[in-house]
């Protein structure tokens, strides 16, 4: 079998992890970012408006894939559904409640309202003529049923090759520490961070760092710097630099007010962090409560310090469930296991040997 992965740019890492594991099944793979290969408007881009398929043809004929697998619905994946391909749709955000929230806060102008319409115009194609959605997580693959109860879908969990995540010094950071790693694209997600204010004035010996980066950072970043033991350090370049940063920090904490599947979260638990998130969307499915660190509710400052400070106060609790975060990612969500089960959903819908 040849599968064609296209992906986002900054997935890219991941992808050829992924693709990497499927040669021991004799799946051939090539990785690309899709953009590069075919784009066009309302690309962020301006030049790749005018993209011709010149790059998609040829790479069609010289690789012939058996079928095509895309992690976000842009150009590429309707130039394959066009070229007769079987696609394989990987799902890995609550699409239609983004669109949702892009349409009230950062998409409300005329000009940026005709891109998004033309976005889920493309996004609603790749969906209705996939060969099969694979959402990335059980909460998604609940919430796709409901625009989509007849379409097959498949639960298909993020990745990460564990030996690529290997402890890496070279950032130093204040200690004690808690590191933040998540955008700032999407208000509903970003606007948790907010929440980090009362906690950051009852913990004034601990030092909160937040790596990243978006259009709502002005909105964010004023608010959190107030604090002296608050420090941004922007966006960091991965993986070189976030895997430098996740083995520095002490916990590692997502406060996200909606999160599918988190990549971050397997990154610092592969490198033993203990971790505290917020307890929505796909996120309690990437870590086990009171093993591997913490779930906190949503809008809770006081379930944030008492979570905090339980790891703080206990250090050989929080190793432990470094250790514990460490074999949970490796067991549920190394490619290794993500593999087997994209062989499994191949043969299903494709009917290979």
């Amino acid at each position: 079998m040849k599968l064609l992965i296209a992906g986002f740019g900054l997935r890219y890492v991941h992808l050829k992890g992924f693709a990497n594991t499927l040669k021991k099944y004799n799946i051939e793979c090539k990785v690309v970012v899709d953009s590069e290969i075919y784009d066009g408007f309302p690309s962020r881009k301006i030049r790749n408006w005018f993209q011709t398929k010149r790059k998609f043809n040829n790479l069609i004929k010289e690789f012939k894939p058996d079928a095509v697998f895309i992690d976000r619905q842009r150009h590429f994946g309707i130039a394959a559904l066009k070229a007769g391909i079987p696609l394989f749709v990987h799902l890995k955000g609550d699409y239609w409640r983004e669109m949702d929230m892009a349409r009230k806060t950062l998409y409300k102008s005329f000009p940026k309202s005709i891109a998004l319409k033309q976005w889920d115009k493309i996004a609603k194609k790749c969906f209705e003529n996939a060969t099969v959605i694979l959402p990335t997580c059980k909460h998604l693959d609940n919430e796709l049923q409901k625009h989509y109860p007849d379409k097959k879908t498949e639960i298909f969990y993020q990745g990460i090759t564990p030996s690529d995540w290997i402890p890496e010094k070279g950032m130093k950071l204040k200690h004690p520490c808690v590191g933040l790693l998540q955008g700032a694209v999407i208000w509903e997600k970003a606007k948790e961070m907010l929440t980090l204010k009362k906690v950051m004035e009852a913990m004034p010996d601990i030092t909160f760092y937040w790596a990243g980066d978006g259009p709502y950072r002005d909105r964010i970043l004023p608010e959190l710097q107030k604090y002296e033991n608050f420090q941004w350090l922007g966006k960091l370049k991965h993986p070189e630099e976030v895997k430098k940063y996740l083995s520095e920090i002490d916990v590692y904490a997502l406060i996200s007010g909606i999160d599918m599947s988190p990549v971050s979260l397997l990154e610092a638990q592969i490198l033993e962090k203990p971790v505290v998130a917020t307890n929505v969307g796909g996120i309690p499915e990437e870590v086990k409560d009171k093993e591997t660190g913490f779930l906190v509710e949503k809008g809770n400052h006081n379930d944030l310090i008492e979570k905090i400070s339980l790891i703080f106060n206990d250090l050989d609790k929080a190793k432990q469930m470094g250790v514990n975060g460490k074999k949970f990612v490796e067991n549920n969500f190394s490619w290794e296991k993500i593999a087997e089960d994209f062989v499994r959903v191949s043969k299903k819908y494709l009917e290979l040997k």
